[in-house]
């Protein structure tokens, strides 16, 4: 039975949690001091300093500003972005999932959640955020090893709920990059993919999204082969990126790959047709079907 698979999962830190916790010590490591010494000077004991860290603690807004004093962090954006993070695991739609699909699912919800824009470079699979549900199911049909019914719906159901970042009242904007390669593929059958081509030209007609699309003939770009969601926070000290891995989700948040990565989105954007382009070519590759 599938309700409960993932049931350790409870008790593990979130995604949100452990960003805030990273971006602490990254100011400690900046400052120079130990858990130590900053325990020393909040009267408590270093491993507090450390479960904070590693997210399982949370802290008091008073306390973050403290640190934040003890830190000399003079970024006021950064503080105040810090202190919206604050008082350890909040609930939100995605936690009707714990415990039965895994936590890495339920990590890019609250990621997207709380990203005020969304960047992604999508090479072969078309984007989460504008699947329909059997192209989803269809995907984790795929799974090796399979994968229970029950828990292939849960994970179609889950991926729906997702889309409500951009479908709902945040309207998050969503400016994606697709290849051409990913709109071929019939996932699931002909008359899926036409659908799933169908819901990306309805999408295209959204305010907040932009989808454009590399075609074969652009040829090489940087980080061809790979799926990257690009979470922009209120300051960009909390960007995160997401990666898929046949072991699960990847999350990378060091200011060095940060700043890379921007500049290969950057890249990465100029290859790809503009909008109208991109909706002629989508358009073409469904007739075709």
């Amino acid at each position: 039975m599938v309700r409960g698979k993932y049931t350790e999962s409870k008790q593990l830190p979130t995604f949100r949690q452990r960003r805030f916790g990273a971006e602490l010590r990254r100011l400690r490591e900046a400052a120079g001091m130990t858990a130590a010494a900053v325990a020393a000077l909040l009267d408590t004991d270093r491993t507090v300093i450390s479960n904070v860290e590693a997210g399982r603690f949370g802290i008091s807004e008073e306390r973050l500003r403290r640190l934040a004093s003890i830190y000399e962090c003079d970024d006021p954006v950064l503080i105040e972005a810090l202190v919206a993070m604050t008082g350890g695991r909040k609930s939100g739609w995605w936690e009707e999932y714990r415990g039965k699909i895994p936590p890495g699912f339920l990590d890019v919800s609250e990621m997207e959640h709380h990203a005020v824009r969304l960047r992604t470079v999508q090479t072969c699979h078309m984007p989460g955020l504008f699947q329909t549900e059997d192209h989803a199911r269809a995907l984790f049909e795929l799974n090796i090893p399979p994968l229970a019914r029950l828990e292939i719906e849960l994970r179609v159901a889950h991926r729906m709920d997702r889309q409500v970042v951009v479908n709902g009242d945040a309207d998050t904007p969503y400016e994606g990059v697709i290849h051409e390669a990913a709109l071929r593929m019939q996932v699931g059958g002909r008359k899926v993919a036409k659908a799933q081509l169908a819901r990306l030209l309805e999408a295209n007609d959204q305010d907040n999204v932009t989808l454009r699309v590399i075609p074969f003939a652009a040829g090489g770009f940087p980080m061809i082969g790979e799926s990257v969601l690009y979470a922009e926070a209120t300051t960009p000290q909390l960007d995160t990126v997401h990666m898929d891995s046949p072991t699960g989700a990847v999350f990378v948040d060091s200011p060095a790959q940060l700043v890379s990565f921007r500049r290969r989105l950057v890249k990465i954007e100029k290859v790809a047709l503009d909008v109208p382009d991109s909706q002629d070519l989508i358009r073409s590759i469904e007739r075709e079907l």
